[in-house]
């Protein structure tokens, strides 16, 4: 999908102060329009504050790696300004012996991924058991590691990006609740109609509401997934065991683990946000397993994803001067520096991202809801 043919627009507000909002708010006002973000709560409030924070560019397609190649870049250009530090960290997922379907994915991905130029190979476990000690591979059928892969503490990344935005020209809102306006184009807050050329939505899991109260249904849905930290300190890369499905990475507590899907829409305005006790339990036993010891653990949460039926976002503009920018299936935040500078791009009259143009779908699909990491 192009971008809108008509006149660049020059007033743009983005709803939403996550990951995304706030870089589309930055690489917008450096463009030269004039942004106003709004937010609901505080800056990283959302579901980038509950994110795992682990970011690779290991992807079998071209657009994700492309995608995720760029979003690493603009991550290592923001890297020690504010509060926000890329900590580089190899990448391993896995499969265990008996899951063939799982070890035969993995033996087929790396190829595809290498074809795209992603530093990955296939591991070789005497290596990485040396090198990781507290990794137990004794039974693992095939592991694949991403050297370019790194971790990050999610909430210090949108402030950052929400200050440059402000520094560029940008309005910042923060505790401000807004509605949609269709005719004309803005947002209504406090029951006034603000106009703007264009409205980008980039509220996470509040995005398909915000739309449905404009009559503009979206292929999206929110579902809980789940993390908790440990103050175990062990020698790990960042790692996804794809047969048990849970990852596990180093953290400044020692140690965060998760997944945790729950394969049900969730109501962004009314869901837990404690994580359950089967899943503190099935992943504790997971992180034991993995890595031979059983986790102090320190706090569990939920936060909410979005998906779509085909797992790809739905990034780009819904009708004349409407934009959107979720259903990032657990991939928003490790691809928010890209995805957002593709959407400020594309409102500024460039191309958008073709496969994840939101108008490929109705609106009114079923589909089922699965894990983001999963290895098919």
């Amino acid at each position: 999908m192009t971008g809108s043919e008509s006149e660049i627009p020059e007033t743009v507000a983005v709803v939403g102060g996550g990951a995304v909002g706030t870089t589309a708010a930055y690489d917008l006002a450096r463009d030269g329009a004039e942004v106003t973000l709004f937010e609901a709560g505080d800056i990283a409030s959302g579901s980038t504050g509950r994110a795992s924070g682990i970011c690779y560019d290991a992807f079998a397609e071209d657009v994700d790696a492309a995608v995720a190649q760029r979003a690493l870049e603009r991550f290592r250009a923001f890297d020690g300004q504010g509060d926000f530090e890329l900590s580089p960290w190899p990448y391993v997922w896995l499969a265990r012996e008996g899951d063939e379907k799982r070890a035969e994915a993995i033996r087929e991905q790396v190829p595809r991924m290498q074809k795209h130029g992603r530093n990955v190979e296939l591991a070789d476990l005497e290596t990485l058991d040396s090198e990781f000690p507290d990794l137990n591979l004794d039974d693992v059928a095939v592991a694949a590691v991403a050297h370019d892969a790194a971790h990050v503490i999610p909430p210090t990344y949108p402030p950052l990006l929400a200050e440059k935005a402000a520094e560029a020209g940008a309005t910042v809102r923060t505790n401000t609740t807004v509605e949609l306006s269709t005719d004309p184009t803005g947002v209504v807050v406090d029951g006034e109609v603000q106009e703007f050329d264009a409205v980008l939505v980039a509220a996470g899991a509040h995005s398909k509401q915000l739309l449905a109260r404009v009559d503009i249904p979206i292929a999206m849905k929110p579902y809980r997934v789940q993390a908790l930290t440990a103050s175990d300190e062990l020698e790990i890369p960042i790692c996804y065991d794809a047969t048990g499905g849970f990852y596990l990475r180093p953290h400044p507590d020692g140690l965060l683990a998760g997944d945790g899907t729950e394969e049900v829409e969730s109501d962004p305005d009314d869901w837990n946000r404690d994580a359950d006790d089967w899943f503190v339990s099935d992943v504790s036993a997971g992180v034991e397993h993995r890595a031979g010891c059983s986790p102090d653990v320190e706090r569990a949460w939920a936060g909410l994803c979005t998906a779509t039926p085909d797992h790809d976002p739905l990034l780009g503009e819904l009708r004349d001067g409407l934009y959107v920018a979720t259903g990032f299936q657990g991939h928003g935040f490790m691809r928010s520096p890209a995805l957002g500078e593709a959407i400020a791009a594309q409102i500024r009259g460039g191309e958008g991202i073709e496969p994840f143009d939101p108008t490929r779908f109705d609106g009114d699909e079923e589909f089922e809801i699965v894990e983001g990491m999963d290895v098919e």
